[in-house]
């Protein structure tokens, strides 16, 4: 029986998702050939990868609006390092509000002047600061839009009128926002979208080529623009599955309708942790709560053997939180159903009742 997943990454993927990607692990599209064995230059993944870039900019509202989707490698992490090569010439800012943001930040500081307009660091990040002010002549505006490990999430796109840029790693394709306020958006595939190994990013093309550096080709923007996201061999597996998995978010409604649902799972599981006596959010403000990711803790450890065994027995998976958090952690990406919820729900109504 499938298990109720609810780990931070990898990512729980559709079922269906998984059934198609399984057999074309087997054989690809009839061809007698396993879609990881054929060439990333045939016809036939050279089509995939179009679809790809074409649904990731659809699904976000930026067809025909100057922006192009690329599918990397190396993870969010390198998207630290190739951001700030990209754009950064003299000064850029950064919001810190956890361990992704703080990582972000460390790589900048390599290329230029950087100031850190806020930070949450102050309480173990478990609010999104507000009232900064983005300095009007930086490069450009970095800020996490999630935060898997302390489950806040920044619910308003801070104005600024230098360019923003955006680390949505863990709730890209989650929510509706006005995505044409964004100038860069990176992704890691593994947190909502598909399996590790890709990592989505959609740029303005415009903002680029303003630095007066020279880039590596493999870090540069441009290089990977100019070579329709195959200058070097794409992960293949990777970049399928995320393709399969955006289809499937369109024949579901697109974002607006995952939305509704991803709000109908944060609702039901957050109404438990504050009915429950026997539970905590981490989070200080209910307004910054992420909808990907909840945090909470028992307010009795003294209880956790039975928790944690009651939880187990009923095939829930992926529920320990981060070390820097601890107690819990259940990330409620876009696959999960509200049935899962439900059975964490009805384990910590029945932990209520043995107590």
């Amino acid at each position: 029986m499938k298990k109720h997943n609810f780990s931070a990454g990898p990512c729980i993927l559709p079922q269906s998702v998984m059934q198609k990607a399984s057999q074309a692990v087997v054989d690809f599209n009839g061809m007698g050939l396993s879609l990881i064995e054929i060439s990333h230059r045939s016809k036939e993944f050279v089509e995939v990868m179009e679809t790809a870039r074409a649904l990731a900019l659809e699904h976000l509202g930026l067809s025909d609006k100057g922006y192009t989707a690329l599918y990397l490698q190396g993870g969010a992490s390198l998207e630290f390092l190739m951001v700030a090569y990209n754009l950064l010439e003299n000064k850029a800012a950064y919001l810190n509000t956890g361990t992704w943001s703080s990582k972000a930040i460390k790589e900048a500081k390599l290329f230029g002047e950087l100031v850190e307009v806020a930070s949450s660091k102050d309480k173990n990040f478990n609010y999104i600061p507000k009232q900064f002010e983005i300095p009007g002549d930086a490069d450009y505006f970095h800020f996490t839009s999630n935060n898997t490990i302390f489950g806040t999430q920044v619910k308003d796109i801070p104005e600024t009128k230098v360019p923003v840029v955006c680390d949505m790693s863990s709730d890209i394709f989650s929510r509706q926002l006005d995505f044409s306020k964004f100038d860069l958006i990176y992704a890691g595939a593994q947190k909502n979208m598909g399996p590790a190994g890709t990592t989505l990013v959609v740029v303005k093309e415009e903002i680029l080529g303003k630095v007066s550096r020279q880039i590596p080709s493999m870090l540069d923007y441009k290089v990977h623009i100019g070579k329709d996201s195959m200058f070097n061999t794409p992960s293949v597996f990777a970049v399928y599955v995320s393709m399969l998995t955006l289809q499937w978010l369109k024949d579901l409604g697109g974002i607006a309708e995952i939305e509704k649902i991803n709000n109908s799972k944060a609702n039901l599981l957050y109404g438990e942790i504050d009915r429950n006596p026997l539970f905590n959010g981490f989070v200080e403000n209910a307004a910054d709560r992420s909808n990907m990711n909840a945090t909470f803790n028992l307010t009795e450890n003294a209880n956790k053997e039975v928790f944690d065994q009651l939880w187990k027995e009923a095939g829930i998976n992926g529920l320990n939180g981060h070390r820097s958090v601890g107690g819990y952690r259940a990330s409620m990406y876009n696959a999960l159903p509200l049935e899962s919820v439900q059975v964490l729900v009805d384990v910590m109504q029945e932990f209520e009742r043995k107590s």
